[in-house]
């Protein structure tokens, strides 16, 4: 793709988009950025750009005269349906994002693409771990934190490239196609961008869209959303499975994990997988789906399963303070996350819970609830939202709170020796933190400071 001297249109400052506009610089490209936000917001990210000489600013609106543009990039958080970019589209434009712009321009390196509701991160994770002990040139990439673009450069064709992919992300690709897919759930999220479930369903099944018969789709056979989409899919099918046995898949027999793909392996032993839950086994069997058919050592795929110690945020421990133990899950950002987290656990629950309202409901997260939660602190956009639905539940321990100070303190004075204090807002963070990162260090921080 030869970018020199064209007119390249940035929608959308954030991390992507400092490393998209250093790279197009590179690249010869004359840059055009466009951002809602004002110049006095954007200070901090403007500063690091100014060593860009070929570039100009459109701040706090949208450009009117847009007929020189020869190719647009959108960040993420920046949606497809918003009438500027149905206008450029309308008249013709080249849209496209991040993802989409590093493939064209890397040097044909090995994509593993890995979607889903929950689980993405924790898997990504996994496979670049056991693909990087297997001593292969491997980068993390992605939705989890490392545009894929600032990968361009030093990869090559003996690289894996393991790719956390949002429906954000997935939304704006036209050509992409990894060696490997991976769906591991979809439920009911983001709706405030897609609007409805089937739109969301068709992002997320972007992943595979570009996939041949050389390629392969590992799908969750226990989501019938996820296995509904294999008629789609061109690529070989790969399952796992925690409930059923699937020929040619990874799936769970007598408590041991068995890989089927080409001869039947009793692999491992659930009980010695590391992560705790269910949730997490599926998340392990994909990652064994994924690094088989890549053909990676299988005692090295057993030794990290049996030794890898999670990810920041994910129902990460924090402190055990008088036999309560404190669970950080901040990214637990929608129900069924959070469903999946206190269905991990057999100690009494406080649950902090809440955040930005994103359209989701909370019935079955709060029907479930009840076998496993005995006190809700709530707080945030959501919290008389989730309060609303838990009395209708039958919920009577019920603590609004101001912000996360109020909540662990609160949770520390009703708790009792043997409980958990479970953060797992079952919300996204946007309403009080800029990112569930931001959140999870808060809720550390006051935690570490209980006394």
């Amino acid at each position: 793709m030869d970018l020199k001297g064209k007119k390249v249109l940035l929608v959308g400052l954030a991390k992507t988009g400092i490393s998209t506009i250093k790279h197009l610089d590179k690249l010869g490209a004359s840059i055009i950025v466009n951002d809602i936000k004002d110049e006095n917001k954007l200070r901090n990210i403007l500063d690091e750009l100014k060593s860009i000489n070929d570039i100009k600013y459109i701040l706090g609106h949208h450009p009117e005269d847009v007929d020189d543009i020869d190719m647009v990039v959108v960040s993420p958080g920046v949606p497809l349906d918003l009438p500027f970019i149905l206008k450029l589209k309308n008249s013709g434009k080249y849209i496209i994002g991040e993802v989409e712009l590093a493939f064209k321009l890397s040097n044909n390196p090995i994509f593993i693409g890995i979607t889903g509701t929950n689980g993405k991160t924790t898997t990504t994770s996994l496979v670049g771990e056991i693909f990087s002990r297997a001593k292969r040139d491997t980068y993390v990439v992605g939705n989890i934190g490392n545009p894929v673009i600032d990968t361009i450069e030093t990869s090559s064709e003996e690289s894996v490239l393991v790719t956390e992919l949002s429906s954000f992300q997935l939304e704006s690709i036209d050509e992409f196609r990894p060696k490997v897919s991976a769906i591991l759930n979809i439920t009911e999220d983001h709706l405030n961008r897609h609007h409805t479930m089937e739109k969301y369903i068709e992002a997320k099944a972007n992943i595979f869209m570009n996939q041949t018969v050389e390629d392969f789709c590992v799908l969750n056979y226990d989501d019938e959303v996820v296995k509904s989409l294999a008629d789609k899919c061109n690529a070989k099918v790969i399952y796992f499975s925690r409930t059923k046995k699937v020929n040619g898949g990874v799936y769970l027999e007598n408590n041991d994990i068995i890989i089927d793909i080409d001869d039947k392996i009793k692999f491992l032993n659930k009980d010695d997988v590391s992560l705790p839950g269910g949730h997490n086994l599926e998340n392990c069997m994909a990652a064994i789906a994924i690094a088989y058919v890549c053909k990676i050592d299988l005692e090295v795929i057993k030794d990290v399963l049996m030794t890898f110690k999670g990810v920041e945020h994910r129902q990460e421990f924090v402190r055990n303070l008088d036999n309560v133990i404190y669970v950080n899950d901040s990214k637990g950002t929608n129900p069924d996350s959070t469903i999946k987290a206190i269905q991990s656990y057999d100690r009494p629950i406080i649950l902090i819970a809440g955040g930005m309202d994103k359209g989701s409901n909370f019935d079955e997260l709060l029907e479930t609830a009840k076998s496993y939660v005995k006190s809700l602190v709530l707080l945030g956009e959501t919290a008389s939202n989730i309060e609303n639905c838990a009395k209708n539940k039958g919920f009577n321990d019920i603590h609004i709170v101001k912000d996360m100070e109020e909540a662990v303190k609160t949770s520390y004075e009703i708790s009792k020796s043997g409980d958990i204090v479970l953060l797992s807002p079952a919300c996204a963070s946007w309403d009080m933190y800029e990112s569930f990162e931001v959140r999870g260090k808060d809720f550390k921080d006051n935690v570490n400071n209980l006394k």
